[in-house]
């Protein structure tokens, strides 16, 4: 309680800027708090979701029966709406008749890949907030130090016999942003390097489903307007 009460006097006692400093870095930190435990669902969910959609894909049923009840539920993400996209427009080009089967394909891919980078961006947002609280915040707490030693030597000029006592407070108060420069920036790198890995597992597992998908859309796609494309049961197709 001491030491806490120490910090605390330190930086009500602290100059205007070493305060604005320390203002800067607390809400840094607090915004990339709310960042990583928010990004932490996101991802979660994502990996989640994919995991269902996938089980649900690879029981072996009628892809057009798995699209209509996709639709129905309106709203989706991630797998779900790369698979969406995809289906949609291989049906439409299909329907259409007359229209060859690279053309279907290349269709459906556009389509999924569009889905793709939709997703990717979403579960990319703030990541890029992380890395700037991460890098910047050294920084601006090594500001602070700078400014309040100057300060607490600057005090020194007209004294004529210095001693390190009249010096320690300030030299303190000014170490404190660098401490809080630091506390900020650690959680903020951890986390962006946690979920930028876990963001691009996820795109690589979307290629690999696209991939798969065009697989199964290639083997019906000269076959007319007739006729339902169907996942195979059990293994996953390549």
């Amino acid at each position: 309680m001491g030491g806490e009460l120490s910090i605390v006097r330190l930086v009500t006692q602290a100059s205007l800027v070493v305060q604005i400093v320390l203002g800067i870095l607390l809400i840094a930190s607090v915004s990339s708090w709310a960042i990583i435990f928010r990004k932490r669902m996101v991802v979660n969910r994502a990996r989640r979701d994919a995991d269902r959609f996938e089980n649900s894909f690879w029981s072996g049923g009628d892809l057009s029966t798995l699209y209509r009840s996709v639709e129905a539920r309106g709203k989706t993400s991630g797998m779900e709406s790369i698979f969406e996209f995809g289906f949609r427009e291989f049906a439409r080009l299909r329907a259409q008749g007359g229209v060859a089967a690279d053309m279907l394909l290349e269709g459906s891919r556009r389509a999924m890949r569009v889905a793709q980078l939709k997703e990717i961006e979403r579960l990319e947002q703030s990541l890029a907030t992380l890395a700037t609280v991460g890098s910047t915040s050294p920084y601006v707490g090594l500001f602070g130090t700078v400014w309040g030693i100057m300060n607490a030597f600057s005090s020194l000029g007209n004294v004529q016999q210095a001693t390190l006592a009249m010096v320690a407070p300030g030299i303190s108060e000014a170490l404190v942003t660098t401490a809080m420069g630091l506390f900020a920036a650690i959680p903020a790198v951890v986390a962006y390097n946690r979920y930028a890995d876990l963001v691009s597992r996820l795109e690589t597992r979307y290629d690999g489903f696209m991939e798969e998908l065009s697989t199964i859309l290639q083997r019906y796609a000269g076959r007319g307007p007739t006729g339902a494309p169907v996942a195979p049961s059990g293994a996953r197709g390549g």
